[in-house]
C-alpha cells in the first residue's frame, strides 16, 4: 500500500508517483492543509453538519494521515489509473476512490491557486507573463509530409515514397513540389 511515509525517502519513486520533488511536495503539503482546513473545518462534518463527537471518533479509515491524501490525488492525477487500480494502490474499494477523489480534488486546486501554481486561463495575459518573456527552447514543427493515394506506377510510386513504410505521404518540403 502506498504511504507518503515510505515514498519520501525515495525522492525517485516519489517523483515518479507524484511528479514532485521532496521540498515542492513539502511546499504543497503546507498550503494543502490550509486549504483542507478551510473546506472541511475540524468541528464540521464532511456533509457540514455540526459534529455531536470529537473529530477522529468511529472507523479509522486508509487515508487518515494529510500527507497522504495528498500523495493519493497527486497519484491520481499524474498517472489518471482507474479508480480500481488506484483502490488497489492505496487499500481502498473503488467506491471510496471516488469519494476521495471528490473531496480532495477541490482541495488540492484552492492549495495550487493560493501557491499561484494554476494556469492562465485567460490568453491575454499569458503574452505579458514573466515566463513567456522569458523565452525557451527553439522549436520546429516537421509539416512537411502529408497523406497521400498511393501511385499505382512503381516509378511513380519511387519517386513520391517518403521513406517511411505506411501511409504514402507527399513530400512538400523546400525543393520539393506539392
Amino acid at each position: 500500500m502506498l504511504k507518503y511515509e515510505d515514498l519520501k525517502e525515495r525522492p525517485k519513486e516519489l517523483l515518479a508517483a507524484t511528479g514532485l520533488k521532496s521540498d515542492e511536495m513539502a511546499v504543497l503539503l503546507v498550503a494543502f492543509a490550509e486549504a483542507y482546513a478551510e473546506s472541511y473545518p475540524e468541528d464540521r462534518t464532511m456533509e457540514g453538519q455540526r459534529r455531536q463527537r470529537g473529530k477522529g471518533g468511529g472507523n479509522k479509515g486508509n487515508l487518515t494521515k494529510l500527507e497522504d491524501q495528498v500523495l493519493f490525488i497527486l497519484v491520481y492525477e499524474k498517472t489518471y489509473p482507474l479508480q480500481t487500480m488506484l483502490g488497489l494502490q492505496f487499500g481502498l474499494s473503488q467506491g471510496r476512490v471516488n469519494i476521495w477523489i471528490h473531496r480532495l480534488m477541490p482541495v488540492l486546486q484552492k492549495a495550487l491557486a493560493a501557491m499561484g501554481m494554476t494556469p492562465e486561463r485567460d490568453g491575454t495575459a499569458v503574452g505579458g507573463s514573466e515566463l513567456a518573456q522569458e523565452g525557451g527552447a527553439d522549436l520546429v514543427i516537421d509539416g512537411t509530409e502529408r497523406r497521400r493515394q498511393r501511385p499505382q506506377d512503381a516509378n511513380r510510386q519511387r519517386e513520391q515514397y517518403s521513406g517511411k513504410k505506411s501511409p504514402h505521404r507527399q513530400k512538400s518540403g523546400p525543393g520539393q513540389h506539392p
